[in-house]
């Protein structure tokens, strides 16, 4: 969770009104609007333009503007969002607005602020709009309001006594409180920085020595209050480093998550954020007496392995079928555990199918971390009509022998089945594979990269296009340009490159999409 702590430089003071205040045209030249000009409201969104964005920047001290385009997807979700948080906003009689840009209709103002990708959020204060904050909060609206208020206020409360400090740390599941000696210290401007964006939790800050005294502390540390598990955990500034934004944030993420956390939608973004590379996943049925039964022990192992491995419950009965189909698991196979690094993606399984107590919890992990088991692969069995469509169907099974055939030049897209990229150009990777059918040396397929594993060709985003020269070597050669069958068939014809007038290494299609556990924000390109 990456945090500015930003205070309006009194040095703009000195630029002139005009510019502070957003009156004058900024690069791309806005036009001077009249004085008493209305602003247009849509949902209690601002409407802005290139016309009236100076005149919003001088009403409004605070404001978040988005940049949208009418056919995005992503813009679409978000705007009964960003509607809500408005009217959360102006219930509180909060000083913030937000506002609008048709991003495609307002082409000099998406040059301005160099927008490349909807939906895209900017923050601009006390009306500079030389350099706006990129937003980086949540797409809800209870996160965007509070987003803004921490940017409003102060990110953190002033505790003078033990009576406020016990109310806010009775008052939430996590709160973390700063103790510090000296609040100008530089250190208190980093926990503050941090504090702006770690909105899942309350922050409160003191320099009160009876506070030091009731909670045991004698030097500066950031504390940690929560209302399971082990109940606090202690962060000491170090003396001579000072407060590191990093690791305080690494150290809160780790210690506000349960020791065992249960998948679902609301936890998924923390378990990917937290930094930790090894997963266990103990799949279960939560309905199921025997099931629940099993968390007990564990629960009990999961202590040992505090920041080294992230113990998480995935409930088969709920809605959790792309955990299962990401892992070549069927609900009737629970209980069971698997291990994973996200790093490297490797899987990992238990040699036996004993019971999951503490104990073979506790062996398997040691057995993973030891490289006592070696990973498994996901792999479909080849289907029987493989090579009879158009465009060949390949699985883990049989990659290798179509793949580096030396008498043939093979184009494959590597898909996921809920990939809108790979919907998108599903139609021209069809036609293309009409068009070269009568090619002996050229075949087009396809593999579906989130049901079958190839150790030598991990798959981080989707469509992934890579070509496989015909001869011996095993050469590979991965497609990056635009995905349509002009540009397809110019790439066969000259085997396996682009004329120089296209070169390859400049992308126009969108980027890959990235698999439904990321914790990426998602945007479309202009």
């Amino acid at each position: 969770m990456d945090g500015q702590f930003l205070l309006p430089p009194l040095l703009l003071l000195l630029l002139g009104a005009s510019v502070l205040w957003g009156q004058g045209p900024g690069p791309g030249g806005a036009e001077e609007e009249p004085p008493d000009e209305e602003i247009p409201e849509e949902d209690g969104i601002l409407v802005l333009s290139q016309r009236n964005l100076g005149l919003a920047l001088r009403k409004h001290r605070t404001l978040l503007v988005q940049f949208y385009a009418p056919w995005c997807g992503h813009c679409k979700a978000l705007a009964p969002e960003y509607s809500k948080a408005a009217a959360l906003l102006a219930a509180e009689s909060a000083e913030a607005r937000l506002a609008k840009v048709d991003g495609p209709a307002e082409a000099e103002l998406t040059k301005e602020f160099a927008v490349t990708e909807y939906p895209t959020l900017k923050f601009f204060r006390d009306g500079q709009r030389t350099h706006p904050e990129e937003y980086t909060g949540p797409r809800e609206a209870d996160g965007i309001a509070e987003w803004l208020r921490r940017r409003l206020g102060p990110s953190a409360t002033r505790l003078e006594d033990e009576e406020g400090a016990q109310a806010l740390i009775d008052g939430r599941d996590v709160v973390v409180i700063g103790f510090f000696q000296d609040l100008q210290d530089d250190d208190v401007a980093t926990f503050l920085a941090l504090a702006q964006d770690a909105l899942d939790m309350t922050f409160g800050l003191t320099d009160q020595p009876k506070l030091f005294q009731k909670f045991g502390l004698t030097k500066d540390t950031v504390v940690l209050f929560k209302k399971f598990d082990e109940g606090r955990a202690d962060f000491p500034v170090d003396e001579e480093l000072g407060l590191d934004q990093g690791d305080l944030s690494h150290f809160l993420l780790m210690h506000s998550m349960h020791l065992v956390t249960e998948f679902n939608s609301q936890t998924s973004p923390k378990i990917f954020a937290a930094r930790i590379l090894n997963h266990l996943l103990l799949f279960v049925n939560q309905t199921l007496a025997p099931h629940q039964e099993l968390l007990v022990g564990f629960g009990e192992a999961a202590p040992l392995f505090r920041g080294q491995v992230l113990f998480v419950v995935v409930d088969v009965g709920a809605d959790n079928g792309h955990v299962l189909q990401y892992f070549g698991l069927k609900a009737e196979e629970a209980p069971t555990l698997r291990f994973i690094n996200i790093e490297t993606t490797k899987k990992y399984a238990p040699a036996d199918g004993g019971p999951v107590t503490a104990a073979s919890v506790t062996t398997f992990c040691h057995a993973v971390l030891g490289g006592h088991i070696k990973p498994y692969l996901l792999s479909q069995e080849v289907p029987p009509d493989w090579d009879q469509r158009l465009v060949k169907t390949l699985v883990g099974k049989n990659f290798e022998q179509v793949a580096f055939d030396e008498t043939k030049n093979v184009f494959i897209k590597f898909y996921a089945p809920w990939c809108t990229h790979c919907k998108d150009m599903a139609a021209a990777w069809e036609v293309l594979a009409e068009k070269y059918k009568d090619h002996e040396d050229i075949i087009i397929a396809e593999l579906d990269a989130t049901a079958n594993e190839l150790e030598a060709f991990p798959v981080h985003g989707f469509p992934t296009l890579k070509y496989f020269p015909a001869g011996p070597g095993r050469k590979v050669i991965e497609y990056k340009s635009t995905r349509d069958l002009e540009t397809f068939s110019k790439f066969l014809d000259n085997g396996g490159k682009l004329p120089v007038e296209e070169p390859a290494g400049e992308p126009t299609a969108p980027d890959p999409e990235t698999p439904a556990n990321s914790t990426t924000e998602p945007k479309e390109e202009l």
